[in-house]
């Protein structure tokens, strides 16, 4: 019995240090999230002043006396100076883009996180429940590996290794990393989002993808220098960022931790590509994307159950009439009749005052049952599409959707991933004039 025990054990510390689980998934809500970030920040850019400039409403004096009192970490407070707050929120604009793109997930992460603590904690009055999402899970996407698929870094690596697959010498039949043509691992064989070990395609600092070196039989890779050169340019801003810096010293620390690990790693694939010390680095960067992960899931249960259950003790929740009061508000009603419409039918308002209420209540309690959960999930989804056009809360519904699709099933994922490839395909085709052909390849 101690014998099994202790074999399962083993097995499952083997499957959450192998490889990263959950890729598709990781990449979902980076992409949701960094984009509703940016969408935000693009709408409200005639209005960054008064949200968050140093003379809005709330004051940077203000802002200044609030940070002191909750320790909140925010690089708007160095200084009062507006050049300072319009590099930072174009800055905060150009991160969101590039990791919704996954270029340099890993550092872009940070910047990331940095850009949303900065602005949410210069203003926290400005912000709603998708903003206090956004807050937290972009602490948690540090963490993450979730430039694996579905990025410009993922395409790099992939272009990386067909180069050496080019270059290795031909062998009888396909060896034990090739794969037969046109026959491709399916991806929940193994588990949902597990994957083969990273692609040796060399080191890239402030990528996903910085697996050992190219074997002998391989040509040496293009050197990174835009990593070297990022890694240096975010030093320095660090160091003077710790001169500059009052309150919030946890995320300072944190993110001269991230600093120096990213540093360590790239160093580690530089010079001892196939040592223990990359083995270590590796299954501890698995470790903390799977543990990260989990967070998401278990943050987003906790968001749905709270709601939920506080729902459940408001007296206008339980006769049925809380979603009548809304959809009367001015301040929620961007198309009036709509929302009259919708209002004037007390059975319908009813029916999804309820429904809301247990959908919330009981979706954390259907993940151990996938066709029941799937159901849910599609049903809260189109809620919250609902609710950014009835009510005119589009950022909110975005961040909420996002945090959703961590609970998607990978088949589904992968699936949609064929489909907007293939429609990319036939968009470029079509765009094409007709009689031209395709450049021949280089020899």
């Amino acid at each position: 019995m101690t014998a099994t025990r202790g074999g399962r054990a083993a097995d499952a510390l083997q499957r959450i240090t192998a490889a990263p689980l959950g890729r598709y998934q990781s990449a979902v809500v980076r992409i949701g999230f960094a984009g509703t970030w940016l969408f935000f920040l693009l709408r409200e850019f005639p209005h960054r002043h008064e949200l968050y400039g140093p003379e809005g409403p709330w004051s940077w004096e203000l802002g200044r006396r609030l940070i002191a009192r909750n320790d909140s970490f925010t690089v708007l407070m160095w200084t009062d100076s507006g050049l300072w707050f319009e590099t930072v929120y174009l800055v905060s604009v150009l991160s969101s883009a590039l990791l919704m793109l996954g270029w340099r997930t890993r550092a872009m992460s940070v910047v990331f996180m940095v850009g949303v603590l900065s602005l949410q904690n210069r203003s926290i009055f400005m912000g709603d429940g998708g903003d206090n999402v956004i807050h937290l899970m972009a602490i948690y996407l540090v963490m993450t590996r979730c430039g694996r698929v579905w990025s410009l870094d993922a395409r790099a690596a992939a272009r990386r290794k067909a180069g050496e697959e080019a270059q290795a010498p031909a062998g009888p039949g396909p060896g034990p990393d090739r794969a037969e043509p046109g026959l491709e691992p399916e991806p929940d064989r193994a588990g949902p989002g597990l994957e083969p070990e990273p692609d040796r395609a060399g080191p890239r600092l402030g990528t996903d993808y910085a697996g050992p070196g190219p074997g002998p039989e391989y040509a040496e890779p293009e050197p990174d220098r835009v990593g070297p050169v990022l890694w240096s340019v975010l030093g320095f801003l660090l160091i003077t960022g710790t001169f500059l810096n009052e309150k919030g010293w946890f995320v300072l620390l944190l993110l001269w931790g991230l600093w120096a690990g990213h540093g360590l790693w790239w160093l580690v694939n530089r010079y001892v590509p196939d040592s223990q010390p990359h083995i270590l680095l590796d299954a501890v960067a698995n470790l903390l994307h799977n543990a990260a992960l989990l967070v998401i899931m278990v943050e987003v249960c906790l968001i749905y159950a709270t709601a939920g259950w506080y729902k459940v003790q408001g007296s206008r929740w339980q006769d049925g009439t809380a979603l009548y009061y809304p959809l009367n508000l001015d301040y929620f009603t961007p198309w009036p009749a709509l929302s009259g419409l919708l209002a004037s039918g007390g059975v319908m308002v009813m029916v999804l005052t309820y429904v809301t209420v247990i959908v919330q209540v009981a979706f954390p309690f259907t993940l151990f049952n996938r066709p029941l959960k799937n159901v849910l999930l599609v049903f809260m989804m189109l809620e919250h599409a609902a609710i950014a056009v009835v009510l005119g809360l589009p950022f909110f519904s975005l961040a909420m959707i996002a945090a959703d699709a961590v609970f998607l099933p990978t088949v589904f994922l992968v699936w949609l991933g064929a489909r907007a490839a293939a429609g990319r395909k036939r968009l470029l085709a079509r765009s094409r004039p007709s009689g031209s052909e395709a450049p021949a390849p280089a020899p």
